[in-house]
């Protein structure tokens, strides 16, 4: 079959500019096995080839695990927008873009921030042809416990079984989720930069996408997690952190985001043996106090969002400017406790607790620099001098000078023009490309 991405031409060349190193686009037929591979991926690329023997593989089967190839860090709705209001009788198909594949999926759901508990009466999973429409005969049914419909508690957070597929990495999949009562507030991630969709009744074994035209969204809803069983895949990276790791300011669909070019990298690199990458950012993400609007702390959610990850080996940790610019701006619509007394050595305590939550894991904690944001900020400053010091004191595993690479070469304090997705606080795609090809690949391994 033909491609038929329409987004594919508007990004090949961030694409190609990522993987310039040995990555190349590869055009691979699609199937109508049971093999979750679309006709029309819009990221697809062919796995490097590796040698291997009987004996190999037999030892590989037996080194069999779950890894996380996707995720989204849940987040309570927020008031005005969609997902305060909830649903009822619809179904939602969020899109997502996981990073490595294996022999089989599973899908987490999470209600953690809803008011009641919510029953999902139907959910499956489907290569994306275009849109809202998936690879005919490529929709699998998720079952819980044996069951198709499932009831989410408040609070809690619900696993599918085990579904047998082949998924291939770097390809867009869709998890559609029928709704028949109203669900109260949704558990969400409100800044997908991907478009999502909502149908009137039933739609989650529908492969068409006549029912979700003119519904489109751009939060994920309830999905939370997918981990995908692979013989070779190496672990799970988590890159953790605010919004420059959820990709504000990168384009919406492109995948352009610093975690989705590592993702390709390490793919590029070491092809099936590469680890899953998943992004748990949250804009407006801070490390010590938590927000109605914008996530719990990175110390509160950290065991949960980072050290809960399936296959969880590594994190890479890049917060901290938010911990300035709230408690320092003016007031905010959302509920922020606003502490104008934070200082660098506040956030450093802060910094020390995830470092110790993980080492207590056997988790690696890898320190980013806190990128420019449009003028000197003393506190940031004094931050960066103090993670691009703790590498030598030990504190860390390793540290990644982010904010070097995409500031102006003689003005540590803004973010170069190339990189400047014109708001002097985040970087832009070609930004968050540099970001990705500044971390040390054999870390990760």
């Amino acid at each position: 079959m033909p491609w038929h991405s329409s987004t594919l031409r508007a990004r090949l060349p961030g694409y190609l500019a990522c993987c310039a190193a040995g990555l190349a686009l590869s055009l691979v037929a699609a199937y109508l096995g049971p093999a979750l591979m679309p006709a029309a991926s819009r990221h697809l690329a062919r796995p490097v080839a590796h040698a291997s023997t009987a004996a190999h593989a037999s030892t590989a089967a037996s080194r069999a695990r779950w890894v996380a190839t996707w995720a989204a860090s849940p987040m309570a709705a927020t008031d005005g927008v969609l997902p305060s209001k909830g649903f009822a009788n619809q179904t939602v198909r969020d899109v997502i873009y996981p990073s490595v594949g294996g022999d089989a999926l599973r899908v987490h759901l999470s209600n953690r921030f809803g008011t009641r508990p919510v029953t999902v009466g139907a959910a499956s999973i489907g290569a994306v042809l275009d849109g809202a429409a998936l690879v005919p005969g490529s929709s699998r049914t998720l079952t819980f416990a044996g069951k198709q419909a499932v009831t989410i508690p408040r609070g809690g957070t619900v696993t599918s079984d085990a579904v047998t597929v082949t998924v291939l990495p770097l390809q867009d999949l869709a998890i559609s989720l029928f709704l028949p009562h109203a669900t109260g507030p949704v558990t969400n991630h409100l800044v997908s930069l991907q478009t999502n969709y909502i149908a009137s009744g039933d739609h989650a074994a529908d492969q068409r996408a006549t029912a979700f035209t003119g519904f489109e969204q751009a939060a994920w809803y309830f999905a939370t997690e997918v981990d995908v069983r692979s013989m070779t895949a190496d672990g799970t990276i988590v890159a953790f952190g605010d919004s420059i790791t959820d990709g504000n300011a990168s384009l919406p669909g492109a995948e352009d985001r610093w975690p989705n070019y590592l993702a390709r990298r390490l793919i590029a690199a070491y092809g099936d043996r590469a680890p899953g990458v998943v992004d748990e950012g949250i804009g407006g993400n801070r490390v010590l106090t938590g927000s109605s609007c914008f996530g719990q702390s990175a110390v509160q959610r950290f065991g949960r969002d980072a050290l809960s990850v399936a296959g969880v080996r590594a994190v890479i940790v890049l917060e901290g400017t938010n911990d300035w610019g709230f408690s320092h701006g003016p007031p905010h619509y959302c509920t922020i406790q606003q502490d104008k007394n934070v200082t660098a050595a506040d956030i450093e305590l802060g910094y020390r607790r995830l470092i110790a939550m993980a080492h207590a894991r056997g988790v690696r904690v890898y320190l980013a620099t806190i990128t420019p944001r449009g003028g000197s900020v003393p506190m940031i400053t004094a931050l960066n001098r103090w993670i691009l010091a703790s590498h030598a004191a030990r504190i860390s595993d390793g540290v990644i000078d982010f904010a070097a690479v995409v500031a102006m070469p003689g003005y540590p304090d803004r973010l170069d023009v190339p990189y400047n997705s014109g708001d002097d606080l985040h970087p832009n795609d070609l930004g968050y490309g540099a970001m990705a090809n500044a971390i040390p690949l054999p870390w990760l391994r």
